[in-house]
């Protein structure tokens, strides 16, 4: 007879259950021991048990007063696997899958991942990979989980297409936006494979083309992707609404804030009436008005860009407002992502401390500096609020990169011949910043070895301290008939006064021997036969207010350098070089970041002492490198009757090079060059059959530099267009190196 409606629940019963305890069970039901029975409460609770994704079948019922509680566990898995992968490795699916080794099994969890190893295919352009769970059953209520793939092919983008476009052609706005057509050369790049994200990012770049050159209207109203029937590639389109282009009409300053005059600054802009609008560049002019005011000594300002259009004489009004910002503090910096790298290492590269004035402009310099240690992939700096509205914390999110190198290399240079080289360092020795390497080089004209440790931070002060251990060994049979070779150690320390400026001093112990000169080598190189000890002390001075260490694009380098030798040893003399670079961008003018013009001089002197006499080794020479159309040591100083170079001691030369981008894609790495080098050397041994001309030599010439997977290789061809007939010249100038 079935029992009656009411009553209360006395017990509750489990049964089928394995691994897991009864009384677990019984505490996710709705209904326990002492409740009055209540149908609705019942179903609640077996929807509960269902709910906790433990079973995969539940039966719950009344019998009595009584509820029993039949339970089937779901299986655990044992492993999770992958089969018919190639293009995308174990490690990476397995951290895209959900479903781990020792989880309780669910056929949801399997669809759910299953679904995201679909995507991730996806997003590679695999859009006809397969993906099929196949479920091995084991002993123990366990399983395998193996997740059996069929790749396909990648579906590259076939055709892009441009809808709207009357300023600029398809071709050129294929070169703006990331995605690319597919084509051969692309086999070492992924950009000719759809990524809806990269779509997105595209719409972005078009857009701000745009605003650079002019078109304060632009609208990327729509960008489509359509698969092929046969799925095997993309035909993307964009629509663009571009507007009327802009020139800026007026451009005024206006302070609001008190003993901030707005004249000064004014004066500061780069922006100009009758210009095209640029939109990146009001947002630089904006920036460069903050930091000015921040080193005027007010540290709350902002900087509001006001925009106002005239359609009908297609001008814009720009004033920027300065205005007092909120006054809030840096309350805690934390720093994420280091897994290796200690926590000082990146705290002594932030230029603003914890309680300092919340500063943007310090903030990007610490994120530059911080990229620039080369120790991390990427460098992200966020503020968040604090725990009052004027605090704020700024979160340091790093990526890790490999920074110990095992290099074999292996290329050819015109200066040193074939070479091989083999190398052991670590620039982040367990994670404190210290750089240690030991490098071997062979080559046909070099051999070297060096060992070299670098602490930036030494005693964690602002004192970067090294020692180097070097020996070398050259032919110069061919530019002055005799070898060279090296012997000895250095101790570097070095200091910044500021963020631009940087001292450095060093003191050198070397054992040097000129040997094995030809016997038709000129007298003068014959007297330089022997061992020399030098002992040197020698200092540079450095104003560096580049962009970028790494790839400058902007700003400027200048380099004062003195040697003194004397302090005991055989020689004796001053040698002071001064050089420098200058770096204009012409992204404004050419709308490409690749074209930028490099402006460079040296001039250097070096004057005997202690009635020594100076040595041929600590000459300066001219050609190759430093003038490019000549020779190694082509031109200056030479006894005609040997044609052997003798060096000089004084030099100066003058280099204007402009990089320019090539007409191919630019994910080929391709940069080209044209250049004009300019350069004198005089005052060396003087004598009937020595040709000493201080008179100026010029080389001018086109190159390539092309970043390539083997490492970097430069192409020269120049030509010697003011030379003297005894100058040695050089056409073509090759310089290769890899490491794998």
């Amino acid at each position: 007879m079935p029992p009656a409606q009411g009553g209360v629940v006395r017990a509750i019963e489990v049964r089928g259950n394995q691994r897991i305890e009864a009384d677990t069970i019984r505490s996710y039901m709705v209904l326990q021991p002492g409740d009055a029975f209540d149908p609705d409460r019942l179903d609640r609770s077996l929807k509960a048990l269902f709910a906790t994704g433990l079973f995969r079948d539940v039966q719950v019922r009344r019998e009595g007063n009584d509820i029993l509680v039949e339970v089937a566990e779901n299986p655990i898995v044992n492993r999770v696997a992958f089969e018919g992968n190639r293009k995308i490795s174990d490690d990476v699916l397995r951290n895209e899958v959900q479903m781990r080794g020792r989880a309780v099994f669910t056929s949801q969890a399997v669809q759910s991942d299953r679904q995201r190893i679909q995507e991730l295919y996806a997003r590679r352009g695999r859009f006809a990979a397969t993906i099929e769970p196949k479920i091995i059953e084991l002993d123990q209520n366990r399983v395998d989980v193996v997740y059996e793939i069929q790749e396909g092919d990648a579906a590259l983008v076939a055709r892009i297409n441009f809808v709207g476009n009357r300023a600029y052609s398809d071709s050129r706005l294929k070169e703006v936006v990331s995605t690319k057509e597919q084509a051969w050369y692309r086999f070492l790049s992924t950009s000719d494979q759809f990524d809806p994200e990269r779509l997105a990012f595209d719409r972005e770049l078009l857009r701000r083309y745009y605003l650079r050159n002019g078109y304060a209207d632009v609208q990327i109203t729509n960008s489509t992707a359509e698969l092929a029937p046969d799925r095997s590639g993309f035909f993307i389109t964009f629509t663009i609404d571009e507007g009327v282009r802009y020139r800026v009409g007026s451009v005024e300053v206006s302070s609001n804030i008190r003993n901030l005059d707005a004249a000064p600054l004014r004066r500061l802009l780069e922006v100009e009436t009758g210009d095209w609008y640029d939109g990146d560049q009001v947002e630089r002019a904006a920036q460069t008005l903050q930091d000015a005011a921040n080193l005027r000594g007010f540290p709350f300002v902002d900087v509001q860009p006001r925009i106002q259009r005239d359609a009908a004489a297609r001008s814009v009004q720009l004033t920027f407002e300065v205005n007092e910002a909120p006054r809030v503090y840096v309350e805690r910096i934390d720093i994420a992502g280091n897994t290796r790298t200690q926590d000082r290492v990146l705290r002594r590269e932030f230029r603003l401390a914890e309680g300092d004035a919340f500063n943007a402009a310090q903030i990007r310099r610490s994120r530059q500096r911080l990229r620039d240690l080369g120790y991390f992939q990427d460098v992200q700096i966020t503020s968040q609020p604090g725990s009052a509205p004027d605090r704020a914390i700024l979160h340091t999110q790093v990526q890790e990169r490999a920074t110990g190198e095992v290099s074999l290399g292996g290329g050819y240079s015109t200066d040193a011949g074939a070479l091989a080289d083999i190398g052991l360092r670590e620039r982040n020795l367990l994670g404190t910043g210290i750089d240690a390497r030991v490098n071997g080089t062979l080559a046909q004209r070099r051999s070297q070895i060096d060992l070299s440790v670098t602490d930036p931070y030494f005693l964690d002060r602002n004192l970067a301290a090294g020692v180097d251990l070097f020996y070398l060994q050259r032919n110069l049979l061919n530019i002055a008939s005799y070898r060279e070779r090296r012997a000895g150690f250095a101790l570097r320390a070095g200091y910044a006064f500021n963020e631009r400026l940087r001292q450095s001093w060093t003191y050198t112990l070397t054992q040097r021997e000129v040997y094995d000169i030809s016997q038709t080598a000129s007298r003068y190189i014959l007297e330089q036969r022997g061992s020399t000890l030098l002992s040197q002390i020698g200092q540079t001075l450095t104003y560096d207010f580049r962009d970028s260490v790494i790839d400058p694009r902007r700003g400027g380098v200048l380099r004062l350098g003195t040697d003194f030798a004397g302090l005991g040893g055989d020689v004796a003399y001053l040698r002071t070089r001064l050089d420098g670079s200058y770096f204009i961008p012409f992204e404004r003018m050419l709308g490409d970041p690749d074209y930028v013009l490099s402006i460079s001089a040296s001039v250097g002197y070096l004057a005997t002492a202690f009635g020594k006499k100076d040595r041929i080794i600590d000459r300066f020479f001219l050609g190759g490198e430093n003038l490019r159309g000549f020779r190694i040591a082509g031109a200056g100083p030479r006894d005609v009757t040997t044609s052997d170079s003798l060096g000089g001691r004084f030099l100066w030369t003058q280099s204007t090079e402009m990089r320019f981008p090539l007409p191919l894609p630019a994910e080929l790495g391709l940069i080209g060059r044209a250049f004009v080098d300019v350069g004198a050397l005089s005052q060396s041994a003087s004598g009937p059959e020595v040709r000493d001309d201080s008179t100026p030599r010029v080389g001018a010439g086109v190159g390539i530099s092309w970043r390539s997977p083997f490492g970097l290789i430069n192409i020269d061809l120049a030509q010697a267009v003011v030379k003297k007939s005894y100058d040695e010249t050089q056409v073509f100038r090759f310089g290769f190196g890899t490491r794998f």
